[in-house]
């Protein structure tokens, strides 16, 4: 049986692994391969909501990575430059080798 040409998912529906911060999984249960997307939920403000890192590891997608913050505000830090980023921001991090992270 082939699938579908569409997915569809709400937030609030996707499986959530709860730890430092709370990630919930997009890429995977959708079946996307051209690009990183999860959902990331701080479990306390200015706490982290996105672990350091790159896309080079084992493990990892080697891919480009669109973020977005839905609600509240984040800090990210994008091969050492810090950028400021309150609800409706997007952050594209084109370079895999890229080390990335941000607090809430």
């Amino acid at each position: 049986m082939s699938r579908p040409p569409f997915e569809v998912a709400h937030l609030d529906e996707l499986e959530r692994f709860e730890g430092e911060f709370t990630t919930v999984p997009v890429r995977i249960p959708l079946g996307i391969s051209a690009f990183g997307v999860n959902a990331y939920e701080s479990t306390a403000a200015g706490g982290p909501v996105i672990e350091e890192h790159d896309e080079l590891g084992a493990g990892a997608g080697h891919h480009e990575e669109l973020y977005l913050v839905l609600r509240g505000h984040a800090r990210f830090t994008v091969a050492g430059e810090e950028l400021d980023a309150p609800a409706g921001t997007f952050v594209f991090v084109r370079d895999p080798a890229a080390r990335r992270g941000a607090d809430a």
